[in-house]
């Protein structure tokens, strides 16, 4: 049986999500539906990416990912069915599908707009139509024109040394206002101190319980990646801090 997942930014109080689950099961009748997420900040293309590189492997080979976070919709931006790394993806050309194409070889189509497509609402008259075909076993190069290179990318800035200290960045804010960055295990030492935006929060701990209620702790996430939190709280509120925000460790 196969399997879709739906990654959008749609929210939860409007009809977009329902609509676009109507066509996927209407068109692959006992298709298997897994909601990723629906709560990617409107149009905030980085942060899908994020979720769709944390997701997309937990799933078994021949999946299908429709990812709709969209704010060029209408416009001459490629609509993309591709395959990689046994998987299948939908979506627009936007950066969305940026941590899927590290070292991927690609197989994409542009998929044709019908004409009867809303020219807002592509997550629905094209995405899923198309998810809905892979489904169903229709080959990924019957769905459109071969797509030209690869598909764009999004520009991330690396981690950099500054004299003994590795200097990163927030590149997500989870629900729970927790920072993660784009900090690793193997470039930060567990003697480091860890700062963000200037204000010291000491070296790596193993979980939220090594601090009391209320207290900032950097601590490696599930993930793999350094995350900054409260416990019992959100570190983006009480810090003032989001994507971008200036993380340092000192390792000496």
């Amino acid at each position: 049986m196969s399997i879709i997942t739906l990654l959008t930014d749609f929210g939860s109080a409007d009809h977009y999500v329902a609509e676009v689950k109507g066509v996927l099961l209407s068109c692959a009748p006992g298709v298997t539906l897994v909601d990723v997420t629906h709560g990617i900040p409107p149009g905030d293309v980085r942060s899908g990416a994020y979720v769709i590189g944390r997701t997309w492997h937990r799933f078994p080979p021949g999946t299908i990912h429709l990812a709709v976070v969209d704010p060029g919709v209408g416009t001459p931006r490629p609509a993309l069915a591709f395959a990689a790394h046994g998987h299948f993806f939908v979506g627009p050309d936007n950066g969305v599908f940026t941590p899927v194409l590290h070292d991927a070889e690609v197989e994409a189509v542009v998929l044709p707009t019908p004409a009867t497509a809303s020219p807002t609402f592509h997550g629905r008259d094209l995405f899923a139509p198309a998810a809905a075909a892979l489904a169903n076993g229709v080959p990924l190069h019957t769905l459109g024109q071969q797509f030209p290179g690869i598909p764009e990318r999004l520009a991330y800035t690396a981690p950099h040394y500054e004299g003994k200290t590795v200097v990163g960045e927030v590149v997500y804010v989870d629900r729970f206002g927790s920072l993660v960055t784009n900090l690793t295990s193997e470039l930060v030492p567990t003697y480091a101190r860890l700062e963000v935006e200037d204000l010291d929060l000491g070296p790596l701990r193993h979980t939220y319980s090594d601090v009391t209620a209320g207290g900032l702790l950097a601590y490696i996430g599930s993930g793999g990646a350094i995350e900054i939190a409260v416990r019992n709280g959100s570190a983006a509120r009480w810090l003032g801090v989001g994507v971008g925000g200036r993380v340092r460790a000192r390792l000496g």
